[in-house]
């Protein structure tokens, strides 16, 4: 009987350098135009970079624990009831938390210029793990957003 499944998630391997899946993802993220060598460049040069400011700490560890950061555990969907639209908190399902958080941190170390891509990149996963940053903050408005519009949390399906 054939298998059908739901996403390529299955199918991923893990990165070369540290056989894990979630470096893999993030690799796949940074990749331009095909590029996935100059992308994997950026993430490991990031990856020492992390690595020599947090001494004695494994940097899959970092990375890791960055992205758990930024993990949102709501969001606001938009929902019609009769001519109105109201934002409806939800919670958010675990493979897009981590979808979220990947997009966020990205958008996050392009949109800062001025420096090569491994360094804002590093400097945006130190951050994150230190629970500050742009991909923080994004999550933190998320949230505000989501406790804001609580009222409306009985339109939920």
């Amino acid at each position: 009987m054939p298998r059908s499944y739901k996403s390529t998630e299955v199918f991923l391997k893990g990165d070369p350098r540290y056989d894990n899946k979630l470096a893999s993802k993030i690799i796949n993220k940074i990749m331009l135009q095909g590029k996935k060598t100059t992308a994997q460049g950026i993430f490991y040069g990031a990856m020492d970079l992390v690595a020599k400011k947090v001494e004695n700490v494994d940097p899959v560890e970092i990375f890791t624990k960055a992205i758990e950061n930024i993990k949102p555990r709501v969001e606001v969907r938009s929902k019609r009831v009769g001519g109105a639209t109201y934002q409806v908190p939800r919670e958010v399902n675990r493979r897009r938390q981590q979808s979220l958080a990947i997009r966020w941190l990205m958008e996050a170390a392009r949109t800062k210029r001025g420096k090569p891509m491994n360094k804002r990149l590093a400097e945006e996963i130190f951050d994150a793990y230190n629970n500050q940053g742009a991909a923080v903050t994004k999550k933190e408005n998320v949230h505000k957003m989501a406790e804001a519009n609580s009222a409306y949390s009985h339109f939920a399906w």
